[in-house]
């Protein structure tokens, strides 16, 4: 069975972990598609929040890691894109339940706040986890009705 595939993004605060999660997964044996930033350069995180969120929405068996400074403004970003359910994780326990219970396909990290003990253990907690269906699809599937609700408002017309 081959793995998932990955898209990974960051801004420039977020550079250096994205380098690091990426030489991570690589070295577990999956596929990851950079798409930037490249180097330190001052950025705007929602460009490649829109990067990743609109190839993990398109790719369907694939999953995202998204990083900047704090994480906020780039899961905020991401989470406007129909199909995206982008989790801010803070430790392997939210990472856990994101994929378990909220089907998340991005994982969003802050770019400043972990050491890489603490990624390794955030990343593995996200990679085990599958989701568990039952009640959460239910729930899955509201998120999903909210969106197609708001997307048909947006397409005929009226504005929010």
């Amino acid at each position: 069975m081959q793995k998932r595939k990955f898209y990974i993004g960051s801004d420039h605060a977020g550079y250096n972990l994205k380098e690091y999660v990426k030489s991570n997964l690589n070295k577990k044996g999956y596929v990851v598609e950079d798409l930037g930033t490249y180097d330190k350069t001052s950025v705007d995180y929602p460009d490649f929040a829109k990067k990743v969120a609109i190839k993990v929405s398109r790719d369907k068996d694939t999953s995202g890691v998204l990083i900047c400074g704090t994480g906020i403004g780039i899961s905020i970003a991401a989470n406007k894109v129909p199909g995206i359910r982008a989790a801010l994780c803070n430790d392997p326990a939210c990472a856990a339940l994101a994929r378990k219970h909220n089907d998340a396909n991005i994982l969003v990290l802050a770019g400043r706040r972990y050491n890489k003990r603490k990624v390794d253990s955030i990343l593995k907690s996200w990679l085990k986890a599958d989701f568990e269906g039952g009640r959460h699809l239910r729930r899955v599937n509201k998120i999903k009705n909210i969106e197609r609700e708001f997307s048909k408002k947006t397409n005929n017309g009226c504005q929010n």
